[in-house]
């Protein structure tokens, strides 16, 4: 029986999408390499429970090396190497001076395999990080969750907020979005919450409420079906689909009109 090679993919992987997910299925158990640690689409702390395999670069300690330093005191001398794994497009060493080919054709002579993984299309284009956080600015978050291969997720702690939403028949739970996330485009979502390891039907609005304003984008999120206490609770939100635009709303009578209208739009 053949020795199982040990296995290090190479990438950005800042939220793991389906591009992503094509380099680290190239080998059993690969060590995630998370070169540039931005997680501007699956944060951090979701990232690490769903990849309990990754290990995260300090970059500000790798970006200065070169090429051939990375590889032999990185991936060689600390991680043990025997096969690479990472995307066409990747580039490291400083100045992102070398390319997947390079970094094949330094390892073949050495016995260390390199598995260059083509793009992924979707739509007739390839997969992208920055494809993704466009969909997700214009509030297309239908193809982002189709190229993430899952539903942008987000979690965070339950803060105390106005209750205007309680007035209305309409109780949330509020969040601040994750630092670094993309924000999405601002607008009522449907969304599915997790409390608990339990899913519940929800719409989230995202942005700064024009009829009472706030100085930063607010997560407001109503659930089906539940009541109980969760502030001070951290709370995990998925996106499903865009309903509507933020609006202004003349009084609490306007609000509750449009919420029922918006709760009543999710099957």
């Amino acid at each position: 029986m053949d020795k199982i090679r040990k296995a290090v993919a190479l990438g950005d992987f800042d939220g793991m999408h389906l591009a992503h997910k094509t380099v680290i299925t190239g080998a059993e158990n690969a060590i995630i390499y998370c070169v540039n640690n931005r997680f501007t689409l699956l944060q951090k702390s979701i990232f690490e429970r769903r990849y309990k395999n990754a290990v995260f670069a300090d970059f500000e300690k790798i970006k200065n090396m070169s090429a051939t330093e990375f590889i032999d005191r990185v991936l060689i001398d600390s991680y043990g190497a025997e096969t690479l794994l990472c995307g066409f497009n990747f580039r490291f060493g400083k100045g992102a001076m070398w390319s997947a080919l390079d970094l094949r054709e330094y390892l073949e002579s050495r016995g260390v395999w390199v598995r260059i993984l083509e793009h992924l299309d979707y739509d007739g284009e390839p997969i992208s990080s920055s494809r993704i956080r466009e969909a997700l600015k214009a509030g297309d978050i239908q193809s982002a969750n189709a190229m993430l291969g899952y539903n942008f997720t987000f979690e965070n702690e339950v803060i105390s907020g106005d209750k205007r939403g309680r007035k209305a028949g309409f109780p949330t739970a509020n969040q601040k979005l994750p630092v670094g996330l993309t924000v999405p485009k601002y607008g009522v979502y449907e969304s599915k919450t997790e409390i608990d390891g339990r899913l519940y039907k929800s719409f989230t609005n995202i942005g700064i409420r024009p009829s009472w304003r706030v100085e930063e984008p607010l997560c407001e999120t109503h659930i089906f079906d539940f009541d109980g206490d969760l502030y001070g609770k951290t709370v995990r939100v998925e996106l499903i689909r865009y309903i509507r635009e933020e609006k202004i709303f003349s009084d609490i009578n306007e609000l509750k009109e449009q919420l029922t209208n918006d709760k009543s739009s999710i099957v």
